[in-house]
């Protein structure tokens, strides 16, 4: 691997024309590709075996008349001043908010009035009303236009002195994403570049060739969305993960050729040798990585697989743009590349005289420099105390995950908006005016059957009777008449929960009614499933949180494989897996305790603690596991690289840290930046995601990997590198420290022998 890796870097570095040449072109032409391709298909979601969806894919196909899948605007009008909804004035002015939305856009398929169903749609009180507005599309291909005619509807309800707020999926989502916050987190990547690299040359490369891996990626799931099925939300993924990994790996590769040129080899030896040691380390770092992304497929969820297996292959491309596209750049700039200081040393022409006595003393000034640095003074303090810092580690980030025996999952709904948007507001409304409960309705769909010996029952009169059973369960405030489409087969029901959509009540009445409707079906001759948004959001939970344990039980069984042929070991690969797992821990309970708890919740700007995104744990876990074997492999791969070419086990971990532990910890910051830009988004969800990944990245790159793993190594000593003899026989061998590259290539030159090569 090591060898082969080392004669593609060479073959960049010389043939840089040809190889910038060739990412060019297929840059553009994946960018030509996108702009060409038909749009990309609307988001869908479906959840296969489940029974909300069996009953979403039942009434698709008895009410084809209905818009299951359409969006819809729910409009909640509360009359000025305590006065009724029914006073005259007032209903002239709902009246014309009616007639306005129902030729507001061609889109719109009808609206409900209050007027006509005032017993369901007015409160009891009879100062509040909702209507329903319903399209014919899906919620992702409502246009701007019918969003602006919505907001011109209500806005001019509003100025006729009625109080009206939206929600529903037709409403549009203000968010300000990309804004300050992320341009913050790119300004402190570059900012940390330059400070790791000491160049403005070799702080730019990582962020321009990670912003290629990634234009490259996502214009190829643009170009083949329409052919399968990817939305424009599947690239989401793929780009925070692309830039991370894309700026990762050209930074590991640049800090390793920088420190072979510090070595006094010739420019191209440096790339060679750079790209097959850290490059070996970059290839099997993207394994791991795409091995967590793609093994999202385990989850059953199609929206998930593809955005799993949409962001591994931008992570193969940044992979691709590491090994071949990076060593070209330096190619083009082996010298400037360095620290702007003492850069004559590296020089590639004839030196003038004026030039040989600068670098004569810059070359003393830093013969004159013998401390070591700051990766070395902790490793050699973590070897003099390991007991010490594995258990400050481990008990620290132990007490830390304690809160997430507590984590409670849901998905993201008004209710947990922002109090300033239009949709709260909306949600509160109707909270306050017909329960709860209003805003987490419950669809009941009733099929009769027929036997061989009995002609089905009417479908209503079914429904009617299953649903008197089921308003006596504990937790239903009402239920509906049965509505059964033209066929007379099949009936739905509405139940509304006296509790709100994302309480654990409401999820315990699910599967109260479930159970009942098991009994109610034999005496009924009925198929009966319970459906609605709410109980697709606790399926939906309840199908992520089934599927955990299998996906971490394949994402660490794969990736410890693949570390046990990197580096040659049992308990390397064992370390990481269980220091993955405790990092994870620790930042799930964080997040429980800033985001469900609501402990520093004025801090984060958190306006309603609550459940945690049913999708946060597994996309957490996916990223946090690519980027921790990254950092494990680099800096280990760097002390199995020592251990390799005759180091003791105590100055390999030093050699480790003295060479990567400055990069994977500028890495590490990087990475904590781009995340922690999030956090300042008005939305709550986002604000988790930001939080649960950028802490995440704390404590596994500078707790796990820079403290608990050395103390580990101190320990074992040699044992730590211990293979099995008939393992060691079946496993391939790879090279990744690149013992092979030591045999074939020439010894260095020394620093004042290389400022003459030319």
């Amino acid at each position: 691997m090591a060898t082969f890796l080392s004669k593609l870097g060479r073959l960049a570095f010389r043939r840089k024309g040809v190889t910038l040449l060739l990412w060019l072109l297929a840059f553009v032409g994946m960018g030509v590709a996108a702009s060409s391709a038909p749009t990309p298909p609307a988001d869908t979601f479906s959840m296969p075996g489940t029974e909300s969806q069996e009953a979403f894919d039942l009434l698709t196909e008895k009410f084809p008349d209905a818009s299951v899948d359409g969006a819809t605007a729910r409009v909640v009008v509360r009359a000025p001043g305590g006065t009724k909804i029914t006073t005259p004035s007032t209903r002239t002015e709902v009246e014309r908010l009616v007639a306005g939305l129902g030729t507001s856009s061609p889109q719109v398929v009808g609206v409900a009035d209050p007027y006509r169903s005032p017993a369901v749609s007015i409160s009891e009180d009879g100062t509040t009303a909702y209507l329903v507005v319903t399209y014919k599309v899906p919620a992702a291909e409502v246009d701007d236009k019918a969003h602006d005619a919505l907001d011109a509807a209500t806005e001019r309800a509003r100025e006729a002195g009625l109080t009206v707020e939206a929600g529903g999926d037709a409403v549009k989502i203000e968010q300000a994403m990309g804004g300050t916050g992320e341009q913050i987190g790119i300004l402190v990547s570059a900012f940390v570049l330059v400070l790791t690299f000491g160049s403005m040359i070799a702080a730019g490369m990582p962020l321009i060739t990670a912003l290629i891996g990634v234009g490259i990626g996502i214009s190829g799931i643009t170009a083949l969305g329409s052919t399968f099925g990817l939305s424009g939300t599947t690239s989401t993924l793929a780009m925070m993960i692309g830039l991370a990994v894309g700026i990762d790996y050209a930074l590991f590769i640049v800090s390793r050729f920088r420190a072979e040129r510090a070595e006094g080899r010739t420019p191209e030896e440096a790339a060679g040798r750079a790209v097959g040691t850290a490059g070996s380390a970059v290839v099997f770092a993207g394994l791991t990585v795409i091995v967590a992304l793609a093994g999202l497929a385990v989850v059953n969820i199609p929206m998930l697989t593809k955005m799993g297996l949409a962001a591994a292959g931008t992570v193969a491309v940044a992979v691709l743009v590491a090994i071949t596209l990076v060593p070209a750049l330096l190619g083009l700039a082996p010298v400037k590349v360095m620290a702007r200081k003492g850069r004559l040393r590296y020089a590639v022409k004839p030196l003038s005289d004026r030039q040989r006595r600068r670098a004569a003393k810059h070359e003393a000034k830093l013969a004159r420099k013998t401390k070591p640095n700051l990766g070395t003074r902790w490793a050699r303090y973590v070897l003099r105390h390991p007991v010490v810092v594995l258990l400050v580690g481990v008990i620290g980030l132990g007490t830390i995950a304690v809160p997430a025996a507590s984590l409670e999952l849901g998905l993201p709904g008004e209710g947990q908006m922002s109090t300033q948007t239009t949709q709260r507001k909306a949600y509160d409304l109707l909270s306050e005016s017909f329960g709860p409960g209003f805003n987490g309705p419950l669809m009941v769909t009733v099929q009769t059957r027929s036997t061989d010996s009995t002609k089905a029952a009417d479908a209503r009169t079914a429904g009617d009777e299953i649903g008197k059973a089921l308003a006596k369960t504990p937790g239903v405030a009402s239920v509906s008449p049965a509505t059964a489409n033209k066929a007379g087969d099949t009936a739905i029901l509405t139940v509304v929960p006296t509790t709100g959509p994302t309480e654990k009540k409401t999820e315990e009445l699910v599967h109260a009614l479930r159970d009942t409707a098991d009994g109610l079906e034999r005496s009924t001759a009925s198929r009966i499933l319970v459906t609605g948004q709410t109980a697709m959001f606790i399926d939906f939970s309840q199908t992520l949180d089934d599927a955990l344990l299998p996906y971490l039980a394949l994402v660490v069984g794969l990736a410890f494989l693949l570390l046990m042929v990197v580096f040659r070991s049992v308990l390397v690969p064992l370390k990481a897996a269980l220091g993955f797992l405790l990092s994870v821990a620790a930042a799930l309970g964080a997040v429980v305790a800033v985001f469900q708890w609501g402990w520093l919740a004025d801090v984060f700007g958190i306006d309603a603690p609550g459940p945690i995104m049913s999708t946060m744990p597994i996309f957490m876990i996916g990223v946090v596991f690519g980027l921790a074997m990254d950092y494990e492999v680099f800096l280990v791969s760097r002390m199995r690289e020592s251990y390799a070419h005759g180091a003791r086990p105590g100055e390999a971990v030093v050699d480790g840290f003295r060479y990567g532990g400055r990069v994977v910890g500028a890495a590490a910051v990087i990475m904590m930046s781009v995340f922690s830009s999030f956090i300042v988004e008005d939305n709550d969800f986002v604000k988790m995601i930001g939080f649960a990944l950028a802490i995440a990245v704390l404590f596994d790159a500078f707790v796990v990997r820079m403290a608990i793993v050395p103390a580990l190594f101190a320990l074992l000593g040699r044992s730590a590198w211990w293979l099995p003899k008939w393992l060691d026989r079946i496993l391939p061998r790879v090279d990744v420290e690149g013992e092979k590259l030591a045999e074939t290539q020439s010894a260095p030159r020394s620093p004042r022998e290389s400022t003459l090569v030319g």
